[in-house]
């Protein structure tokens, strides 16, 4: 999978920029605080006793004391009060929506609409802990209890870890070559640079007592019957595995792509290999559409707009994602609907959308990205004793039980945010859960 060269248009083409602009392009998108930078940014926090930035974070992390120990000069310490909470938090301090989240909740946001840059001061410290080479984390003595972990993403992985803290083994079956996830997979590659999923895999691995085996999706190679029968507790982290459609055309037109399978691309590709359009046209209005565009315009695009059917204020996208666009030279459109794709000899040349006074509008495009929406697809669990559906997601309680015994769920496959912080969050609650249900303690 290194281009798109079986179905792109003549002015589709990779190659665009040199491989030096395109280094520069995709390096970290934000340089990380020298450590006299982090000391004089911690100095800031008031270290407030009922701090409500813990109360923002999802997966409750002390703030407050992680700050403080950067600001004594114990970067260890602050990284085992983070990962102690969010064994993802290397990468969810560099993906997760601080500006509504933590950040936000901020005192200092009130006063001086500058809050404590969190999620900066998070990364410092995980980065030196990673950086050393360092397992702050030991395994309870053996439980004798195994668990299976489906999915090896964020939430598969926060619950495997954290079972593997407890004394049980894990084995966990991931249907890709890699494990990570939407880290791995769905994440622009300039927030999670070069291999620092894997990286973080490899740390959250260290631990020990956990086994990753790949190729192996649920209900084609494996089944849930199956892994009930042989396994303790099974823990189903199965994210999105599908998109939503849009159906503009009664014929596939080359040069429209879903934008998820192109951020796909760009991480794992030689992105000078990548082709992209001149006047490329993203449809959605979320994280995937904005990054899209993002990595796009990265690319070589002269143009890049993105079309939403509503107003900027219902876009799920953050309002801090979207200035970053639009900063970026991408245009953003609100109330546009499309309605078809337009085409020519069996290649796109635009999108027509919906009449708005005006007649109907027409927006060229040599390249059309399609960020509609991610779905959980049921298919997997296809089977005669499969948990409860709910709003086309498995229904779990608080704690990730399913309507099944012995078998929990959690992150973007069960109803709640979909966010990295969240899926985390799940998996580790879960993790929890299923420890108790076998220790005999509920």
């Amino acid at each position: 999978m290194d281009s798109f060269s079986d179905v792109v248009s003549p002015r589709i083409s990779a190659g665009r920029l040199d491989e030096a602009t395109l280094a520069s392009n995709f390096a970290d998108a934000h340089p990380a605080l020298t450590d006299v930078q982090a000391r004089i940014e911690a100095d800031r926090c008031f270290y407030c006793f009922d701090a409500p930035c813990i109360e923002a974070c999802p997966t409750g992390i002390d703030i407050p004391s992680f700050i403080a120990r950067i600001a004594d000069n114990n970067l260890r310490g602050s990284a085992e009060t983070i990962l102690s909470a969010n064994i993802f938090g290397g990468s969810c301090a560099r993906v997760c929506p601080t500006e509504i989240l933590c950040e936000q909740a901020c005192v200092r946001t009130k006063g001086e609409n500058k809050p404590v840059q969190i999620g900066l001061l998070q990364r410092h410290a995980t980065d030196h802990l990673m950086r050393s080479g360092e397992q702050p984390f030991q395994r309870a003595p053996e439980t004798g209890r195994h668990v299976a972990v489906v999915g090896a993403g964020p939430a598969g992985l926060a619950c495997a870890h954290r079972l593997a803290m407890l004394g049980h083994r894990v084995t966990v079956y991931e249907a890709r070559a890699k494990g990570g996830g939407l880290n791995e997979y769905g994440v622009a590659a300039y927030k999670l640079p070069g291999d620092y999923a894997q990286r973080e895999l490899d740390f959250i691995l260290g631990i020990g007592g956990i086994e990753i085996l790949h190729g192996r999706a649920l209900g084609r190679d494996i089944t849930l019957r199956a892994l009930r029968d042989t396994h303790d507790a099974v823990f189903l982290g199965l994210g999105h595995q599908a998109v939503r459609a849009l159906n503009l055309s009664p014929e596939p037109l080359k040069g429209v792509f879903d934008a998820a399978r192109f951020i796909e691309m760009l991480r794992q590709s030689d992105k000078s290999k990548v082709a992209v359009g001149d006047n490329v046209l993203v449809i959605g209005g979320g994280n995937t559409a904005i990054d899209a565009a993002m990595q796009a315009k990265r690319l070589g695009a002269r143009e890049v707009t993105i079309a939403y059917r509503r107003g900027l204020e219902h876009m799920s996208a953050t309002a801090y994602e979207r200035d970053w666009a639009r900063t970026s030279g991408i245009r953003i459109l609100p109330w546009r609907t499309p309605t078809a794709l337009l085409g020519d000899g069996g290649v796109v040349t635009g999108v027509l959308f919906e009449d708005t006074g005006d007649g109907p509008m027409p927006e060229p495009a040599d390249m059309v990205l399609l960020a509609v929406g991610q779905l959980f697809d049921p298919a997997a669990l296809a089977e005669a004793d499969a948990p409860r559906l709910e709003n086309g997601r498995i229904a779990v309680d608080a704690d990730g039980r399913t309507s099944l015994d012995r078998i929990w769920a959690g992150g973007d496959c069960t109803a709640g945010a979909d966010l990295t912080v969240a899926a985390v969050q799940d998996g580790k609650l879960a993790a929890i859960a299923i420890h108790q249900a076998l220790s005999g303690e509920n």
